[in-house]
């Protein structure tokens, strides 16, 4: 008997039951008995392997797989993003950026300055990573005018999740594009008729309103010690090597994903040796790696900082976020652990059954995707999957329709991430918030991002359609 046969002989009901008690355990352990989050998700992850009949001797595979998964895309991107972001904070250039953006646009508009630009940089880059590289200036700006910290970083960090979940080049989108023989370019257009409304609606006006309600403090994660040797690495860089350096990332990054976009459109070829090269540098650890080599030269080497100072300013960046590394990784392995046991599948098939409408059925089945086993990537392919049969056998769509069917996939597959979602643990820890906070905060939150991005979605396609 395999692994699937094992996890399928609880049925769709006993998987659901397994979810929802092993989701309950985990609240129940870091909420009510202050057991630490990392401890807590491994304890939780291995009880829930055992209960979805996962056999013994794939229960640590099965663990590994999901963390180590995770940690490989996070924990490059953090512990890089960390060291920029601690040189960008400690050499004063995160302050220097602050007074030109209060300059520009005054106190009042500071915020409303940062999530455009938080807009901007989530066109090509992934939600960790820019969400990493912007955090040095959204604390800066949050210290210099006062008040909660939920004013300036929600509606930054919603203004990065609604441009992934949305907008090519993002992969999500992208593969839910070519599975369902959508128009890319429309695509692009219609995810942003969807994603700045709904960054509106989600990060700004709900944002003000979390950050009236919830005084959060500014963490202290990426600041140097009051006596601490870093403070000689202050130079006050110039205003053109602190956007240098922010739009380094941006630039390489775009490389990457504008060159897969094109090769989606058949413009380019992903076998032509200039466009791998490209796509090298524009891989989102490189581009990063590249970024930072920049930074240490610009803001210290060329400066004539010792070099030992350099290498321990970069260094100390690391230990604050081990935690956060640890922990999201953690996230990941509940949710593979989760994905392993089948639920994911079981609950979508059953739902494809019921015969609603596509866009809604798509929408539906990629929201309990996503809140059953965590990933929105893996729940927006599994949801366009599951509904490819009706879409391309269907030939009266037209190509609006398909973009909004789409759009409203990705709608589903955002809709409220919490405790098995390993961004949810990126948010939690980068802001420091304890787990309640972020369940009341960035949960509430994505569950409005899906709801307000479906009912666009759904406006497209009905007006699309003509009723």
């Amino acid at each position: 008997m395999t692994d699937l046969d094992l996890n399928w002989t609880l049925g769709t009901p006993g998987l659901l039951a397994v979810a929802a008690a092993a989701i309950a355990a985990l609240l129940l352990l870091i909420m009510k008995f202050r057991i630490h989050a990392f401890i807590a998700l491994v304890i939780v992850s291995v009880l829930t392997a055992i209960a979805t009949g996962i056999p013994a001797g794939q229960l640590v595979p099965t663990l590994l797989t999901g963390f180590g998964g995770t940690l490989a895309s996070v924990a490059l991107l953090v512990g890089l993003g960390a060291m920029l972001g601690r040189m960008l904070e400690v050499s004063g250039g995160a302050e220097v950026l602050t007074n030109a953006l209060i300059s520009r646009f005054g106190e009042k508009r500071a915020p409303l300055a940062l999530s455009i630009a938080s807009l901007m940089f989530g066109f090509p880059i992934f939600f960790d990573a820019g969400l990493v590289v912007m955090l040095p200036i959204i604390f800066t700006v949050a210290r210099r005018l006062g008040g909660s910290l939920l004013l300036y970083a929600f509606p930054a960090a919603t203004a990065f999740s609604v441009m992934h979940i949305f907008v090519p080049p993002h992969p999500g989108p992208v593969a839910a594009t070519g599975l369902l023989g959508a128009d890319v370019g429309l695509v692009l257009v219609l995810g942003l008729v969807v994603a700045i409304p709904t960054w509106y609606v989600v990060g700004y006006l709900f944002g003000r309103f979390l950050g009236r309600r919830i005084d959060l403090p500014v963490p202290m994660i990426l600041d140097a010690p009051a006596e601490s040797p870093e403070q000689e690495f202050r130079s006050t860089p110039k205003l053109g090597t602190i956007l240098f350096l922010l739009l380094l990332p941006l630039g390489l990054i775009f490389l990457n994903t504008g060159l897969n976009m094109a090769a989606t459109a058949g413009l380019v070829s992903l076998e032509d040796t200039w466009v791998q090269i490209l796509r090298l540098l524009g891989e989102t650890p490189i581009a990063l790696l590249i970024t930072v080599l920049f930074a240490m030269w610009l803001l210290g080497w060329r400066n004539r900082k010792p070099r030992s100072l350099v290498e321990t300013v970069v260094d100390s960046a690391l230990g604050p976020v081990c935690s956060i590394i640890l922990i999201t990784g953690a996230g990941g392995m509940f949710g593979g652990v989760l994905r392993a046991s089948g639920i994911g599948n079981a609950i979508a098939e059953s739902l494809d059954a019921i015969g609603l409408p596509v866009i809604v059925a798509g929408f539906v089945i990629a929201a309990v995707v996503r809140l059953a086993q965590g990933s929105a990537t893996v729940a927006l392919t599994t949801a366009a999957a599951l509904v490819q049969p009706v879409v391309l056998d269907n030939a009266a769509y037209n190509p609006v329709e398909l973009a909004a069917i789409v759009l409203s996939l990705a709608a589903g597959s955002v809709f409220a991430g919490h405790v098995n979602d390993s961004g949810f643990w990126l948010v939690s820890r980068f802001f420091g918030m304890d787990t309640k906070t972020t369940l009341k905060t960035w949960t509430v939150g994505q569950a409005l991002v899906g709801i307000i991005g479906f009912a666009l979605s759904l406006t497209i396609y009905l007006l699309a359609s003509g009723f």
